[in-house]
């Protein structure tokens, strides 16, 4: 009798309704339902990996233009400065107009550097 009255009132408690829930996602019944909150969470973390990832090289492809940047300005001004050092060391004048200009290159140059490298720092940090 008490398997009867169990049958009988199946469809009416609420708590067997859990249950039934219950033992249908123990036994994978709701694969569906969890694969497509695994497939969206996935898609969302590749996303979010890929935003990382382009924010990365960005980094570091700025990095490498502003050694690229100082590497030529060096190479550049390297002439300047060795005038510079030798007619100082050579016991010319400061006045002398080669060593004037020399050391006008040698500090205008990378002052506009400078000037160019915080203007696009500032502009990428708006």
């Amino acid at each position: 009798m008490r398997a009867a009255e169990l049958a009988g009132n199946r469809g009416t408690d609420p708590a067997d309704d859990g249950n039934r829930e219950l033992i249908s996602a123990l036994a994978g019944k709701q694969a569906g339902r969890e694969r497509a909150v695994a497939e969206k969470t996935r898609r969302v973390v590749m996303t979010s990996a890929g935003v990382m990832k382009d924010q990365r090289a960005d980094r570091r492809r700025s990095r490498s233009l502003v050694l690229a940047a100082l590497l030529l300005m060096l190479l550049a001004l390297g002439p300047f400065i060795w005038r510079v050092a030798d007619d100082v060391m050579g016991g010319e004048h400061w006045s002398d107009m080669a060593t004037q200009i020399s050391l006008w290159v040698c500090v205008a140059c990378p002052a506009l550097l400078a000037a160019a490298l915080v203007a696009g720092w500032s502009r990428t940090r708006r």
